[in-house]
């Protein structure tokens, strides 16, 4: 595993120059990850806590580091990275999803291959482990770009992708944090999942609130330029807390969420208040930017800020064609972190690490 920088990104500072970097040499390779932004403050996380993030982080940074060390393609390092997470429950994907109103998980997931601009998008999904898998599945395996529900569990088992009971993705802090979310409104509150190990019903209503709260923008997400120079990004979330079941956030909408263009220059994946994103077509538009000649820090500034205007908070990871990775947020933090082929993993989570 590359060294860590426990503090800041140094890498960022490195590689993100204001009014771009000609003189900057092109890495090899450059690879960079999001675990979801939200209310992610200092006071918020244990020492322990914050050791953990980073720890997972800097695993996840390896994963597609690994890939891409190896000659291998972009969209192979952002799956690689992206399944670890979804199976890591720190974060809201796979494992670690936050549950609906109803006291099921959904999980929604895309790719995009920057080389042609094919994409994959898969939401709803309730029994495949790895959504990021399903959502590459639908673009190199079938007509589509976007399936949802059983249809796309249906599809994922057809192809041997790993089935899993709905308890697989129980964890108790989340469900935890739903009864609290839905007691405070007045909301019914569910019985846990079948073979869950949750607290009976009224019982997780009166337990300690979860040491962390990143209200509900816990998505996962990568982006990555390859030794080819080929760009890739893909993002997987369990959505909102207390959702209504069947809602679908940006993260599986193409251009809002996700998206990737060799011919724009930028790889894109989105964290944040789903609807919003989705209206300012986040992920595309800083494509568009970027196309446009804008930096890659500038456009997603300016593209989280239009969320903002609308009322959405959250953040984006970007990737140009030079491998230089950019951050924007809009929270007080993002789990969030980045290597090249010339530069060692950095992490960061709070919004003033940089």
């Amino acid at each position: 595993m590359p060294t860590l920088k426990p503090h800041g990104l140094a890498l960022l500072a490195l590689l993100t120059v204001a009014g771009g970097a000609a003189a900057q040499e092109v890495p090899a390779w450059s690879f960079a990850i999001h675990g979801g932004a939200g209310t992610i403050e200092r006071a918020s996380l244990t020492p322990e806590q914050d050791a953990a993030y980073r720890v997972s982080l800097a695993r996840a940074l390896e994963a597609g580091a690994a890939v891409l060390r190896d000659g291998g393609a972009a969209l192979d390092a952002v799956q690689a990275a992206v399944e670890l997470m979804e199976d890591d429950p720190l974060f809201n994907a796979g494992r670690g999803a936050v549950f609906t109103a109803a006291g099921t998980n959904e999980l929604d997931a895309a790719v995009m291959n920057g080389t042609d601009r094919s994409a994959g998008a898969v939401a709803g999904l309730i029994t495949t482990r790895h959504p990021i898998a399903a959502a590459r599945a639908v673009m190199e395996q079938s007509p589509h770009v976007m399936l949802i529900g059983p249809g796309a569990d249906t599809f994922a088992a057809s192809l041997g992708l790993e089935q899993v009971p709905p308890s697989f993705f129980f964890t108790q802090r989340r469900w935890d944090q739903l009864i609290r979310v839905l007691t405070e409104q007045g909301r019914p509150t569910p019985l846990p999942p079948a073979g869950a190990p949750g607290s009976p019903l009224g019982m997780a209503a009166t337990a300690p609130a979860p040491p962390l709260d990143e209200r509900k923008f816990g998505t996962v997400g990568a982006v990555a330029r390859d030794s080819r120079g080929h760009l890739a990004a893909g993002t997987s979330t369990g959505g909102t807390t207390g959702k209504r079941p069947g809602r679908v956030g940006d993260v599986p909408v193409i251009g809002a969420g996700t998206y990737a263009s060799n011919a724009d220059g930028c790889a894109v994946s989105a964290t944040g208040d789903g609807e919003f994103y989705i209206r300012a077509t986040v992920a595309r538009d800083i494509c568009a930017r970027i196309a446009a000649g804008q930096t890659a820090r500038a456009a997603a500034q300016a593209e989280v800020d239009d969320a903002l205007s609308l009322g959405g908070y959250g953040g984006v990871v970007v990737m140009d064609t030079r491998g230089q990775p950019a951050f924007a947020l809009t929270t007080p933090g993002m789990y969030r972190g980045g290597v090249t082929a010339d530069a060692a993993a950095s992490v960061a989570i709070y919004a003033d690490e940089e």
